[in-house]
């Protein structure tokens, strides 16, 4: 056969194939650096995080609105029972998301329990989570407010129930609110100590009514049984009467401890204000409540050590 044919051949195929590639070969290429356009086609779905209800409540006389999130772990066991962290003001304009943002923190870092959360929405929040007032200062300006005691009733015998026929719920009950919110979790702990096994009050306002409800208190906790419960107290640089108020709650704990009474008071007057003490005091409290011991990783290793070197067999 002709040399100079054979060379020709021999030049075309390894032109065709290594450089600009034939046929099947420039076909192939062309499918790796040219994906099907359906396969990277932008699509969107909603992002689920829980479950909201519209509950009849016979006591409010009204619709109200339940939010629950439940931790990654609830679908993985069918027997598996889980505490429950109550949010007041639970709306999903409220304090929800944020709230359960914190226990979705918890599950993934295991830094403290997993648990359900619960959100209960307010609407009239002075109405719904204020005491009677007896001061005339607080009655007149609104006279309609101040029936906190309709709303506890709704929680302990609507809310509290539902959830416990409806989710698998351990005996473990905690509620938490800020303000407003504060003020209706320190009276249903002072008022209803059974209602819940622990209690979370940040920069409760315990102003309203001349701080009526923190002068009851020693009478109050004179009451109270020595079950075991916990309780987490915290207030930012607001000062004035609600921290006035508060210190009257914690001198009558003091002078009065219930034994089972496992309690913390947090004092962020120089680190916090009203509008930024509720976020970073919930993280705190839940580990309070819920907190599980660090395991022991041991030594650290050698690239934490400033001019640290890996052992022989990590090279």
């Amino acid at each position: 056969m002709n040399l100079k044919f054979i060379l020709s051949i021999v030049f075309g195929i390894v032109f065709c194939s290594g450089l600009w590639g034939c046929n099947g070969a420039d076909q192939q290429i062309k499918t790796s650096v040219e994906p099907d356009v359906a396969q990277t086609k932008i699509t969107q779905a909603p992002i689920t995080i829980g479950a909201s209800y519209t509950f009849p409540s016979k006591i409010m006389g009204e619709n109200r609105e339940i939010n629950v999130w439940l931790p990654p772990k609830y679908n993985e066991s069918v027997t598996q029972k889980f505490p429950v962290l109550y949010v007041i003001d639970g709306g999903t304009a409220q304090d929800f998301h944020h709230i359960s943002g914190l226990a979705q923190l918890g599950s993934i870092s295991a830094m403290y329990e997993d648990l359900i959360v619960v959100g209960i929405k307010t609407q009239n929040r002075l109405n719904e989570l204020a005491h009677p007032a007896s001061d005339p200062r607080y009655i007149h300006p609104a006279p309609r407010v101040g029936k906190s005691q309709f709303f506890s009733e709704y929680v302990r015998t609507e809310v509290l129930p539902f959830i416990g026929n409806t989710y698998r719920v351990s005996d473990r009950r905690v509620i938490v609110g800020e303000s407003l919110a504060g003020l209706f979790i320190t009276e249903m702990f002072l008022k209803h100590p059974d209602s819940f096994t622990d209690y979370i009050a940040i920069s409760p306002s315990l102003w309203w009514d001349d701080k009526n409800l923190a002068k009851l208190a020693p009478e109050l906790i004179a009451k109270h049984s020595d079950a075991a419960r916990k309780l987490y107290l915290t207030m930012g640089d607001e000062g004035g009467t609600m921290q006035g108020g508060l210190d009257l709650v914690m001198a009558a704990i003091n002078a009065d401890t219930p034994k089972g009474l496992d309690w913390k008071y947090a004092d962020r007057g120089k680190s916090a204000k009203h509008s930024t003490i509720y976020h970073g005091a919930s993280l705190d409290a839940l580990l309070f409540m819920f907190g599980i011991p660090v395991p022991d990783y041991g030594p650290d290793p050698w690239y934490l050590v400033e001019g640290g070197q890996p052992e022989d067999d990590e090279k």
